[in-house]
């Protein structure tokens, strides 16, 4: 339940997350608004760290998860400091499994032209929760027939 709204009625299913704090410095992920999509990650660390232009960094975020069977943990970037400051994740999205109960950490990757420094409790990546459906492989001799057939990377025009 969020600010008394029913979730489940609305369309969206409210998940539990257990959360083990591994650091003072963790901070609980949190939604900024009612209706964000992703649980704001922040940086566990006492000073601030610089990420050279074209370096990539692992971030500690102080706490560990335990997401539920079933569901996955997606850490995107913030577009604020992509859009601004070329910020990203270099394997976005990153998935964490529901088995993993290790540190959460974040890859940061600076695209940017110059240094980025992290600050501590910063908010670095959000960590969006999603049903997984696991893949039945059958083999077969042939696929069904499409337009697109076997057309590949812009065969669409894009």
């Amino acid at each position: 339940m969020l600010a008394g709204v029913d979730l489940y009625t609305r369309g969206m299913h409210e998940v539990e997350l257990k959360f083990r704090r591994l650091s003072p410095l963790a901070v609980i992920p949190a939604y900024q608004s009612e209706h964000a999509a992703g649980l704001d990650l922040h940086a566990a660390i006492d000073q601030p760290l610089v990420i050279e232009a074209g370096a990539i960094a692992m971030i500690p975020c102080g706490f560990a998860l335990e997401i539920p069977h079933g569901f996955e943990g997606q850490v995107r970037p913030r577009s604020g400091l992509a859009s601004k400051f070329g910020i990203s994740i270099p394997n976005a999205p990153g998935t964490v499994d529901s088995d993993y109960r290790g540190e959460m950490r974040v890859a940061l990757i600076n695209h940017g032209r110059s240094a980025f420094t992290v600050e501590p409790s910063m908010r670095v990546a959000q960590l969006v929760i999603a049903p997984v459906a696991r893949a039945c492989i059958v083999e077969c001799a042939t696929l069904t027939e499409t337009v697109r057939g076997s057309g590949g990377f812009g065969s669409t025009g894009g």
